[in-house]
């Protein structure tokens, strides 16, 4: 059985929690980033781009059965980190649980004020863009 986002979260924020310091965070970050699988070529098209980022960051998402499973790719370590986060969270949940989702483990680990100004802005287009797919899903 799928675990629900909640689970995900709680998941991600004890695994931060063993770091002392922010640049271990950092590290791991990027760690995430370098697993995350490759998107295929034919998604990275305009229309996949996030809005708002400073880095390229291309998202795609498809329904499998009642789950919408998320793929994306970034030209920057640090961002590709990030929306694996993402993903790992949202990927494979019902539209309807990706569209009401409170991301808070964003909070808990303190992701938010440790990134500059423009990649914050990043962040939030990324969650906007997740969750608007999970919104396409239910109104189509």
């Amino acid at each position: 059985m799928n675990k629900s986002i909640n689970q995900i979260q709680d998941e991600i924020i004890e695994e931060f929690a063993i770091f002392d310091d922010w640049m271990e965070k950092y590290e791991y970050i990027i760690d995430l980033g370098k697993e995350l699988p490759l998107i295929k070529e034919e998604y990275k098209k305009e229309n996949n781009l996030i809005e708002g980022c400073q880095s390229r960051v291309w998202v795609a998402s498809e329904l499998k059965n009642t789950h919408l499973v998320f793929t994306a790719d970034s030209d920057a370590i640090i961002t590709k980190g990030i929306i694996s986060l993402l993903i790992r969270v949202l990927s494979n949940q019902t539209p309807e649980n990706i569209v009401k989702s409170d991301l808070y483990f964003i909070r808990k680990i303190g992701l938010q004020e440790h990134l500059s100004p423009t990649r914050a802005n990043g962040l939030v287009g990324m969650i906007n863009r997740l969750k608007n797919d999970g919104l396409k899903q239910l109104t189509t």
